[in-house]
């Protein structure tokens, strides 16, 4: 131990009210009031620390307001000082004893302390404030941690009074604005007069809700701000319509279009025309595809707003959760956003801490700053009112922690902290400030973007070899050609249009969009569903889980538990409903049981459960309860029932607790240190029965007796004892046992002590020896319709696990109620299954379904090695321990009623209630995303094989050059397969039916047999139709007789070629409409409508699509180079388009194995006849990608580069606008970031990006409490 830091005394714990008004000064040496030793519920107490008096007066205050001197001092553990000691004069000219205290910054002055950074002073500037200190001064104390700063604020109590605050009861919830003001000088003082009396740290009346005022805080938050971080520039629309727009082919498409309207219009001008022809309309065609253009790039901004704006709702909602503080005098549970400066909030284990802070008092803190200041050991915490005595005898030293790190966790221990810093001002809020990060995209996303790609490349290909042989055929043509240069010029243009239009069609932009639609409207669903989605990769993740390791408690059953049985001693059955059958022992009734204990027996057994517990009286839905582990409020209330406990505070009052042994997964128990009446010292522990049960060695053989004079645990009792557990394991009860032990000092004489508190004794050295008080069998019910969720995932291939601390009866018995455990299934205990080597562990787990007795590392184990065997593995958890297992899963969901804090960051789904039936709603949806984007799949696949192989043939085929389908009929089209079907396709619910399949394997393919059947099947059906009407047409339907010779002859037939396209383009967009319908499933049975009217997004899509394409044929005859056609020619249309749903029934009888072989062996053969042709395109092409390339960062670079910075300018003036509000953001850093993204496009072109290892990792910023507000 350091030889500079005194051992304060054990920690009492004791309920003691202390009322007390922050803005009276008290005397130090003022008697307390009879307020002040009045009794409250539950309050847990700080040591009371001796006073120090200086001489001649009763405040210590130097030149510089700080404790900061030169003079010699020494100290007495009588806390007085040496009369020889020299003393400095005060500006209130007394005299005052200065001193020396041992921490970094100790020399420093208040000024100097608190002196402002360069880049915080605005921090520090504050108009108008009621309060003492500004955001800046408060964020000093840990800005590091400064010890130095904590002494120039005056300490706890100083904050206390400069915060408006009140340790004790919080906030008040009436609290709007704040009238009267304080100083700096004048809430400092209290430092210096205030006694430095025991405070209580927890104040645990009542749970109640946090009622909500008009203009509540007021004043708080508007000088310390609330607990958001400022909103995340989102794109704005514009910005999302300008990088839709923002693409390589739409921007050659629009130069084309350019340069298509103004030759059309020189040449309907600027050239002479015969008055017959009429006015010439070419330059229609120009105008609609730049129309087109806008209409595909308004509906795709659109639809990227909309994506924005329901993932920044679900972050935010991610992001919320409830912690407790103290307002009024109560606790109450308030949203993370609404944590105030100057709140008081309780500290748990496993808790998350919110915002910045000064502990007030606890026991046993302990924290985890690791992702908030880098320090990887565990922290002690001190009370900031002994940090302050400690400075006040001069015998602070570096090592005292009072500060409470926003980010941190807590690891161990109980307490409460004043609030002093939030939002943008907390230490780790400034950390998220510049950890904002993108979405994230997930593997679904990344695997469909490369085959985006790759389908791309195709189109592309095919739409640079119809340019080439069109442009061939064009120049091959010139010599001959008597048009005008304008008519030449219009004709090479409509060349170019054709073929970039092939792109923007061939090019299947829409496949992420489908995957983002897909994920957004299935993680809002799954909401609905008490589903909290925090990662986007676990919504398609787990839609192919092959096994759930699922908790017991809580989520299996319904968590509301009720002591039923129980042992007291080895001797006393007892049971609510008793089994008269039961001849080899007596079982009495609750109350004839506990009415047998003596008074000494009683007393014992009331403390084992009211005082070793962490449960306390609150409130839920307006009736009295117990708040806490279920397990401690069932001990509770048989307690209340039947031991006759009164409200729990008052048999906590004048405990004095020693130390704490909080719960521990691994050891199952927890156990608690109190001081007796006569001085000595009792230990009081429980936990899981069996093991308590080996570690008792005495008993109490007649609970009658008056004196507790403990027996030697017979072999005969301790197997009646084990018997009891036994029987209360085969009724699916959790068994619960009771030890105590008495000592005449503490720590005792020969144990261990903790390292930095010698005080504290380890468990494990005193956990020994120990006399056995009892056990209780406490039941809890199966959830309703569990069963059946268990039976629903093993149908779906869907291996399900239990894994539980309960012993191994229990569980086993637990398990086959669940419909978990069957005749060949294997159960086996924690300790046993981690002695296993991997190859026997490999061996049991296909068999094993029960690990019981587990501990966390053992269910970390159990998940890593089945994914080791090729397992995606989903798993539950509730406890801080079990963070390395939720992250190590594939899925992690943790419990959002039970769970920890640090388990819910851990985890990727939070179950907001807890229910493994939630679980299965998640596999749904899950399945249910990833269908959608195979549906989609299909349907743009096959639209792309159609639509560019028809658009290819009909070109080349064409005298003119010119494709069935114009410029703008593909651009229709394009928006039809990119966005609409997306939409539609995107947002079918899940049916029951979709567990009927077993999952998908990690490595299958994303299109699959029975896919590509649809695909080729339904290209081969559209391509056969629209080719016979294209080339034969003319002959069936008798356009070769409708006109007569003579001068309107080639009028006449160009009419009725245009009709007859026209019904080509009618016919193809109908088709798509249809199969858009036969893709609705993707197996191979026939009712393609199952479920459809609960899809209203499908049906209002397929009416705008059937909407649109009936007002094109009617109206947009000039634009989209059709003509109106009639009702025999309208039926025509349809009753080649509507056999395609025919044809789809025939395709899906056809067996998939069948298919798979003509597959196999037509694949064989194009790839022996095609990579010879694919080297080849890739040598001619090469080059005129590579100038083409060239061409388009000549041309589009300084287009973009003027884009970027006008938008960065626009982006300024609102920054300049939002930083005078005190929310702005360096807008300097969008130049800067569109700079920095065209350098880094300029070079992705320049040179190849170097390949990532596996040791580069991409910036991860640690685990984030505060998050941005909506």
């Amino acid at each position: 131990m350091d030889s500079n830091r005194l051992l304060a005394p054990p920690a009492p714990i004791h309920t003691t009210s202390h009322s007390h008004d922050a803005s009276t000064i008290e005397p130090e040496n003022a008697t307390p009031s009879p307020s002040a030793t009045e009794h409250s519920p539950l309050s847990l107490q700080v040591p009371s620390s001796p006073t120090s008096k200086s001489l001649g007066s009763d405040t210590l205050r130097s030149r510089a307001d700080s404790f900061n001197s030169t003079a010699e001092t020494s100290r007495s553990r009588a806390n007085s000082f040496n009369s020889k000691a020299e003393t400095a004069r005060s500006r209130g000219n007394s005299d005052l004893t200065t001193l020396r205290s041992r921490f970094e910054g100790d020399e420093l002055t208040t000024e100097e302390a608190l002196r402002p950074d360069k880049s915080t002073e605005k921090d520090f500037e504050v108009d108008n404030s009621p309060f003492a200190f500004s955001p800046g001064q408060l964020n000093k104390t840990l800005n590091p941690k400064s010890l130095a700063a904590y002494r120039a604020l005056g300490g706890i109590y100083a904050l206390e009074r400069g915060l408006k605050t009140d340790l004790l009861a919080g906030l008040s919830v009436d609290e709007t604005t704040i009238p009267e003001k304080i100083g700096f000088d004048e809430a400092t003082a209290t430092a210096r007069s205030k006694p430095i009396d025991a405070r209580p740290i927890i104040a645990q009346e009542a749970i109640v809700t946090g009622r909500e005022i008009e203009g509540q805080f007021h004043d708080r938050k508007r000088i310390f701000n609330d607990n958001r971080l400022p909103a995340k520039n989102r794109i704005s629309i514009w910005r999302l319509f300008w990088n839709a727009y923002n693409d390589t082919v739409l921007l050659v498409l629009t130069a084309a279009a350019v340069i298509s309207l103004v030759l059309g219009i020189y040449e309907a001008v600027g050239q002479p025309h015969n008055p017959d022809e009429g006015q010439p309309v070419d330059w229609v065609e120009g105008l609609a595809i730049m129309v087109a253009i806008v209409i595909v790039v308004l509906v795709t901004g659109l639809n990227d707003y909309r994506r924005e704006k329901q993932f920044s709702t679900l972050n935010a909602r991610k992001d919320d959760r409830q912690v407790k503080a103290v307002r009024s005098g109560k606790s109450v549970m308030i949203s993370v956003f609404d944590v105030m400066v100057g709140d008081i909030l309780h500290l748990e284990s496993g808790d998350s801490i919110p915002a910045d802070g000064i502990l007030v008092g606890g026991h046993g803190i302990r924290c985890d700053e690791s992702s908030a200041t880098g320090e990887s050991d565990a922290m002690k915490k001190t009370g900031g009112s002994e940090v302050w005595q400690r400075m006040v005898e001069g015998t602070a030293t570096s090592k005292l922690d009072p500060f409470i790190i926003s980010g941190s966790k807590v690891l161990e221990g109980v307490g409460t902290y004043l609030v002093t810093s939030v939002g943008i001002n907390s230490s780790f809020g400034k950390i998220m400030m510049g950890l904002q990060t993108e979405n994230e995209e997930t593997p679904l996303q990344a695997k469909l973007g490369r085959m985006a790609k790759w389908i791309g490349v195709l189109g592309t290909s095919a739409a640079g070899l119809l340019f080439f042989i069109l442009l061939f055929r064009f120049l091959a043509g010139l010599p001959n050609n008597t048009d005008t240069p304008a008519k030449r010029g219009s004709v090479f243009t409509d060349i170019l249009i054709v073929a970039i239009t092939i792109i923007v069609v061939a090019v299947p932009e829409g496949l992420p969009v489908a995957v983002t639609l897909a994920l957004s409207f299935a993680t809002k669903q799954m909401y609905k569903e008490n589903n909290l989605v925090r990662h986007l990769r676990a919504c398609e993740t787990m839609g192919n889980a092959t096994t759930i390791c699922s908790d017991k408690t809580g989520t299996l059953t319904q968590n509301r538990m009720t002591v039923v049985a129980g042992l007291l001693g080895t001797h006393t059955n007892f049971a609510r409903d008793i089994d008269i059958s039961d001849e080899e022992k007596t079982i009495l009734t609750f109350a004839a049981a506990f009415d047998r204990l003596s008074p000494d027996v009683r007393s014992l057994l009331l403390q084992s459960v009211a005082i070793n517990s962490t449960a306390f009286e609150g409130e839920e839905d307006g009736r009295a309860t117990y708040i806490g582990s279920k397990t401690e409020t069932a001990l509770l209330t048989m307690a209340k029932d039947f031991l006759g406990m009164g409200p729990v505070a008052e048999e906590r009052a004048g405990v004095e607790i020693v130390q704490l042994f909080p719960f521990d997964s691994d050891r199952k128990c927890m156990g608690v240190v109190i001081r007796l009446a006569n001085g000595s010292y009792r230990l009081l522990v429980k936990g899981a029965a069996e093991i308590m049960l080996d570690l008792a060695t005495d008993e109490l053989p007649d609970i009658t007796a008056p004196s507790l004079e403990p027996f030697e645990l017979t072999e005969s009792a301790r197997l009646r004892a084990f018997a009891n557990i036994d029987d209360f394991a085969t009724q699916s009860l959790r068994t619960i046992a009771m030890l105590f032990k008495d000592f005449q000092q503490w720590p005792p004489v020969g144990v261990q002590t903790l390292e930095d508190d010698k005080s504290m004794a380890r468990f494990e050295d005193v956990c020994q020896d120990m006399t056995f008080l009892g056990i209780v069998g406490i039941q809890d019910p199966l959830r309703d319709g569990v069963a059946h969720a268990v039976k629903r995932c093993q149908d779906a291939g869907i291996e399900v696990r239990m894994v539980t601390g309960d012993n191994l009866t229990t569980a086993s018995a637990i398990a086959k109620q669940c419909g978990i455990k069957t005749e060949k299934g294997l159960v086996m205990e924690g300790p046993k299954f981690r002695q296993l080597s991997d190859e026997e562990m490999d061996k049991v787990l296909p068999d094993l379904q029960v690990l019981a007795r587990s501990s966390p590392d053992d269910k970390r184990i159990l998940v890593k090695r089945l994914k080791h065997l090729g397992e995606t593995v989903a798993v539950t958890g509730d406890g801080t321990n079990d963070g390395p297992a939720l992250k190590l899963a594939d899925v992690g969901f943790s419990m959002g009623i039970a769970g920890t804090e640090v388990a819910k960051e851990a985890s990727a789904i939070i179950l907001m209630d807890d229910n493994f039936s939630s679980i299965v709603k998640a596999v749904m949806w899950g399945r249910s995303v990833n269908d959608a984007v195979s549906k989609f799949l299909q349907f743009q696949i096959t639209v792309n094989i159609t639509a560019v192989i028809l658009a290819f043939v009909s070109a080349v085929s064409s005298p003119d050059m010119h494709s069935v389908l114009s410029a703008v009929q593909l651009l229709w089209v394009n928006l039809i397969m990119d966005t609409f079907a997306a939409l539609a396709l995107a947002t079918d619910p899940p049916t029951e039916q979709i567990l009927d399949r077993k999952p998908t394997p990690k490595r299958a393919p994303l299109i699959t047999t029975n896919m590509w059947k649809m695909i080729i099947g339904q290209a081969i059906y559209q391509l056969l139709v629209t080719f016979v009407l294209y080339f034969a047409g003319y002959n069936l339907l008798g356009y070769d007789t409708r006109c007569p010779t003579g001068p309107d002859f080639v009028k006449c037939t160009d009419n009725l070629h245009t009709e007859l396209n026209t019904m080509v383009f009618n016919t193809f967009v109908w088709m798509q409409i249809f199969n858009e319908f036969n893709n609705r499933r993707l197996d191979n049975k026939l009712n393609i409508f199952e479920g459809i009217q609960r899809n209203y997004f499908f049906i209002g899509i397929n009416c705008i699509m059937v909407g649109g394409q009936v007002m094109i044929v009617f109206v947009g005859s000039t634009a989209f180079q059709i003509k109106r056609i009639d009702g025999p020619q309208w039926a025509v249309c349809i009753l080649c388009a509507l056999p395609c749903l025919l044809w789809a029934v025939v395709l899906r009888c056809i067996p998939d194995v069948y298919a798979k072989m003509v597959f196999d062996f037509v694949s064989k053969v194009w790839l022996a006849g095609a990579r010879p042709v694919m080297k080849v395109l890739k040598v001619v092409f090469r080059p005129v990608g590579k100038a083409f390339s060239a061409f388009s960062r000549a041309v589009f670079t300084p287009t973009k580069r003027f884009s970027k910075r006008t938008v960065a300018k626009i982006s300024r003036k609102k920054g300049a606008e939002d930083e005078t509000d005190g929310k702005g953001k360096n807008p300097a850093a969008d130049v800067e970031a569109a700079d920095a993204s065209e350098l880094k496009t300029m070079a992705s072109h320049s040179t190849p990006p170097p390949q990532q290892t596996s040791a580069e990792f991409p910036l991860q910023p640690p685990p984030i409490t505060l998050t941005t507000a909506t």
